[in-house]
C-alpha cells in the first residue's frame, strides 16, 4: 500500500510539476528538431527557462559562471499554494559534457569552484541552495515544508528544466549534508541521475540508538591524543565560574545574545561537549594531538582561545544558530542527531547532549518522524545503483555509514579513506580504491578515458562549510 501511494504522489508531482512550469518543451523539441538552439548563447538558453532568471554572471577562464533564482513551487504536492526563489549557480564549460549536480545541502556559494567529480568528469557543474537557507526561503516560511522530499523535488525540477542543455550523462554529488542529500534525491528520483557521489554522508538510522558513535570516540587516534582532549573538557566545566565570565565578555564584544538556547551556561556547556566531537571531525589529528593545551598547566584564557578554535564559541549564540536554523529543524523532525554519553564529564554536566529543539526558535513547531530515515537506509540496502560512498577514518560522522546494496548489477560501493576527516574525498583514497572510484566516475559520466581538468588552487578550492559543532 505505501508503495503505491508512493507512485502515486510521484506521479502527481510529475503532472503537476508539467502544468507548473512549462519548462522546456520548445528547447526540447528544438533539439529534435536539429534546429540551430545549441548554436544560441548559453545564458540566453538558460534564461530562456520559464521561472529562471539571473542574479549575476561570474565568467571564469575557460568556463562561463551564472548565479540564478527559479522559482519553486512551496509545496509540490500543491504546487498552485505560492512559490518562492531558489537559488542556483551553473559553472558552464561545454554541453557537449557530462553535469555534475553539487548541493552543500545548506546555502549556496555564488563564486565558481568545482566539486571533486566534476573536476575527475572535466564537465559542466550546476549548484543549489538547499530550501530554507536564506535567501531561498519561503515568505511566509511554512516550515512544514521543508523535508527531504520537498528538497529532492526541487532538485529534480532543475534538473529537468535543464536536461534539455546540458543532454550528456549528470552525476550528483555532496560532502556531509550534501552527500546526504544526493542520497535522498536518489532514493526519491532514482532514474535522474547516472550515478552519486555521496562524501562523508552520516546515516542515523535510529535517532534513539548512537552507540556507534560511543566506540569511535573509544578508539579513534591515540590513548593520549583522547585524554589530552577529554582533559581540556573536563578542565573547562570544572572552571566553569571563570570560563563563563570570558565568555560572557566574549558575547559582549560581538553582541552575542542566548534566547534561542536559552541561556549563556547552556550555550557554555553545549560548546565544551563539542570540543570532542569538533576536534576529530575537522582537525588534522597527525600534528593537531600536539596542540592540545595541558589541561593541568593552562590558564583559563589558553583553554578559552584553544576551544574556540575547534568548537567556536559563537556556535550556539543567536546569531551562530540563525543561519543553521533549518538544519537543526531536520535534525529534530527527519534526520536525526547524534548523542554521545563521554562518561569523563558526565558528573560535570547539567545538560547532556542537548536535542535540536533547543537550538529552533520556540515559534517553530517541531515533531520527529522516525521513518523517514529508516525507509532511505532500507531502500539504499536494497535498491541503490551505481552509487559511490566515500568516508574518513577519523571523521565521527562516519560512524554510522550507509550502506549500498551489494553484486555487480548494483555497481555500488562504500571506500574509507585511510588517516582522513571529515574534509575525505577520492584524492585521499589509497591503492586500487582510488583507481577503481574514479574509474567508476568516469563510467558512469560516460567519459571513456581519464580527461581530468588540470587542477586549479581557485576553481578547485575547497569551500565546505566548517561545522566544529554537530553539523555535518
Amino acid at each position: 500500500m505505501r508503495r503505491t501511494l508512493r507512485w502515486v504522489l510521484s506521479l502527481v508531482v510529475l503532472i503537476g510539476t508539467a502544468g507548473f512550469t512549462g519548462v522546456t518543451a520548445t528547447a526540447a523539441t528544438d533539439a529534435d528538431r536539429g534546429t540551430n538552439a545549441a548554436a544560441k548563447d548559453i545564458k540566453d538558453r538558460l534564461l530562456a527557462i520559464k521561472g529562471m532568471s539571473l542574479i549575476e554572471e561570474k565568467p571564469y577562464d575557460g568556463y562561463r559562471f551564472f548565479v540564478l533564482d527559479y522559482t519553486q513551487p512551496v509545496d509540490h504536492r500543491h504546487p498552485s499554494k505560492g512559490t518562492f526563489k531558489q537559488r542556483i549557480t551553473v559553472l558552464h564549460k561545454d554541453t557537449a559534457r557530462p553535469t555534475v549536480f553539487s548541493t552543500s545541502g545548506y546555502g549556496l556559494n555564488t563564486n565558481p569552484g568545482r566539486a571533486e567529480p566534476t573536476r575527475i568528469i572535466d564537465g559542466n557543474q550546476v549548484a543549489m541552495e538547499y530550501r530554507f537557507f536564506t535567501p531561498s526561503r519561503p515568505e511566509p516560511a511554512d516550515w512544514s515544508k521543508l523535508d527531504i522530499w520537498q528538497a529532492a523535488t526541487d532538485q529534480h525540477r532543475i534538473f529537468k528544466a535543464l536536461k534539455p542543455i546540458y543532454g550528456k550523462k549528470w552525476l550528483s554529488t555532496g560532502a556531509s549534508k550534501g552527500g546526504m542529500t544526493a542520497t535522498y534525491f536518489e532514493r526519491f528520483y532514482p532514474r535522474d541521475m547516472d550515478g552519486v557521489v555521496a562524501y562523508v554522508a552520516p546515516n542515523d538510522v535510529n535517532n534513539r540508538e548512537d552507540s556507534a558513535y560511543d566506540r569511535f570516540f573509544e578508539n579513534v587516534g591515540t590513548k593520549e591524543c583522547r585524554s589530552k582532549i577529554e582533559a581540556v573538557q573536563r578542565q573547562a566545566l570544572l572552571r566553569r565560574a571563570p570560563m563563563e565570565k570570558l565568555y560572557a565578555k566574549y558575547a559582549a564584544d560581538n553582541r552575542n545574545t542566548f534566547k534561542t538556547i536559552g541561556n549563556l551556561d547552556k550555550a557554555f556547556e553545549a560548546v565544551v561537549l563539542d570540543v570532542n566531537w569538533g576536534f576529530w571531525q575537522y582537525q588534522p589529528s597527525a600534528t593537531a594531538c600536539a596542540q592540545v593545551p595541558d589541561a593541568k598547566t593552562a590558564g583559563d584564557q589558553a583553554l578559552f582561545d584553544w576551544i574556540d578554535e575547534v568548537g567556536g564559541w559563537s556556535s550556539y549564540t543567536d546569531q551562530g544558530l540563525e543561519y543553521y536554523t533549518p538544519y537543526y529543524y531536520q535534525a529534530g523532525t527527519q534526520l536525526g542527531s547524534p548523542d554521545i554519553k563521554q562518561p569523563w564529564i558526565a558528573d560535570l554536566s547539567r545538560y547532556g547532549y542537548q536535542p535540536p529543539r533547543n537550538f529552533v526558535p520556540r515559534d517553530i513547531s517541531m515533531k520527529f518522524q522516525k521513518h523517514a530515515m529508516k525507509d532511505v537506509d532500507r531502500w539504499v540496502r536494497h535498491n541503490s545503483h551505481r552509487m559511490l560512498f566515500v568516508y574518513g577514518e577519523n571523521d565521527p560522522w562516519g560512524a554510522e555509514p550507509f550502506r549500498p546494496a551489494r553484486g555487480a548489477k548494483h555497481d555500488s560501493y562504500v571506500m574509507t579513506a585511510p588517516g582522513a576527516n571529515h574534509g575525505a574525498n577520492v584524492a585521499g583514497l589509497v591503492g586500487d580504491d582510488k583507481a577503481k572510484a574514479t574509474e567508476r566516475i568516469l563510467a558512469w559520466a560516460g567519459v571513456p578515458t581519464a580527461q581530468a581538468a588540470p587542477y586549479d588552487a581557485k576553481l578547485d578550492r575547497k569551500d565546505r562549510d566548517r561545522h566544529n559543532t554537530l553539523r555535518p
